[in-house]
């Protein structure tokens, strides 16, 4: 047996004078990865999450909105859950509110 086959044989040994290595040291990283998906990810998120809450809870009749699938138009009834618009002159289509994307102008 060779000495490099020899010496990777034997376990580690703790070098005497010196402290072992905390296990918190260890676990450091984790958590740095963690508070980067954090703030990169998981905050952003949130924040635009809330953000559509808001504009959905200030929804109401005759604003022109934009829904997720692109459809245009003016709504004509705000429900709970729903929203009813109308995309044409005799042509209303009944909407889950959260599928409304954005406000395109606000009836004042």
């Amino acid at each position: 047996m060779n000495s490099f086959a020899y010496a990777m044989s034997q376990s580690p040994q703790a070098v005497p004078g010196q402290p072992a290595p905390s296990p918190l040291a260890g676990m450091l990283p984790i958590f740095l990865i963690f508070a980067i998906f954090y703030f990169l990810l998981i905050r952003p998120q949130q924040k635009q999450q809330k953000k559509h809450q808001e504009l959905l809870s200030q929804l109401k009749k005759n604003d022109e909105v934009v829904t997720n699938g692109g459809i245009h138009g003016t709504i004509v009834n705000v429900d709970d859950a729903t929203v009813t618009l109308r995309v044409d002159d005799n042509t209303r289509i009944k909407f889950q509110k959260n599928t409304i994307s954005y406000i395109k102008k606000r009836q004042e």
